[in-house]
């Protein structure tokens, strides 16, 4: 599933082709992602000019005149820019085109993804609820520990919870926990204030250094300029279940947590 760091590649990506440019029309031919696709969007979209490309958790915002595209990319969905006239492969299920003669593509082989309009679409009941930017002023170590006292769910999914801060996938949560010394099991509520201030940091830098990597490649993700993400050559943890700790030289464990595989290191994480 595209993460944080691969939807603002992305969003890095496409926007300095979108920004200015007028909307000839949108071609959609199929419907049915995770959310029907409105089925004026060509009526509401053609003839607008996009004013700006931002991101808000794991959603795109396409801001036009009267209202704005959001997009999210579900498990396999990409967006990038091609030629108009490129003939659309399988799976390629939306072409916005534009003025310039390209066209931004969607591409979703499983359609767990979403596009929708809104006027408002930080109002929007899929963005209404979210917590802070992992990146942003309002996002910490102490915001972890605050949030965290009492809880005695596992601290892996604690830091997943989009009501915490948005954008710690699997990939990056894993990471991040490994970098802080911190077992994925261990209860949220029973880790200290001077560990969550390390993980708030590593969560940090962790998340910025893949966004400068471009994100991580797994089987579907390419970035929104087509080229592949190169932040899976720096992965510690995730997906190396089995191999051997880059750290201190263990075998790596899986378990599963709230219905995700967890990899950690049972030395280098307490």
């Amino acid at each position: 599933m595209p993460e944080l760091p691969e939807v603002e590649t992305t969003r890095r990506g496409i926007e300095p082709y979108l920004v200015g440019q007028r909307v000839s029309c949108v071609l959609v031919r199929n419907r049915r992602l995770r959310w029907p696709i409105p089925e004026d969007l060509d009526v509401r979209l053609s003839g607008q000019r996009i004013q700006a490309v931002e991101r808000r958790a794991k959603y795109l915002l396409i801001k036009a005149e009267s209202g704005t595209l959001i997009v999210h990319l579900g498990m396999s969905g990409s967006l990038r820019l091609v030629d108009a006239v490129l003939p659309a492969a399988k799976h390629e299920h939306v072409d916005i085109l534009l003025e310039s003669g390209q066209a931004l593509r969607y591409t979703d082989p499983r359609r767990f993804g979403a596009m929708l309009w809104s006027h408002e679409p930080l109002a929007h009941v899929l963005l209404a609820s979210l917590g802070p930017e992992p990146l942003g002023e309002d996002f910490d170590g102490d915001r972890l520990y605050r949030l965290s006292r009492g809880r005695s769910m596992a601290v892996k999914p604690f830091i997943m919870d989009n009501a915490v801060v948005v954008g710690v996938g699997n990939i990056y949560a894993s990471e991040a926990l490994f970098a802080a010394g911190i077992d994925p099991r261990r209860p949220a509520g029973s880790i200290s204030r001077a560990r969550y201030l390390k993980l708030g940091e590593e969560i940090r830098r962790i998340l910025a250094m893949a966004i400068e990597r471009g994100g991580t490649t797994l089987r579907d993700f390419v970035g929104g300029d087509g080229k592949p993400g190169y932040f899976q050559q720096e992965l510690f943890v995730y997906g190396r279940a089995g191999e051997f700790c880059k750290n201190c030289g263990g075998t790596l464990r899986e378990i599963r947590l709230g219905q995700r595989a967890s990899v950690y290191c049972a030395r280098c994480q307490r």
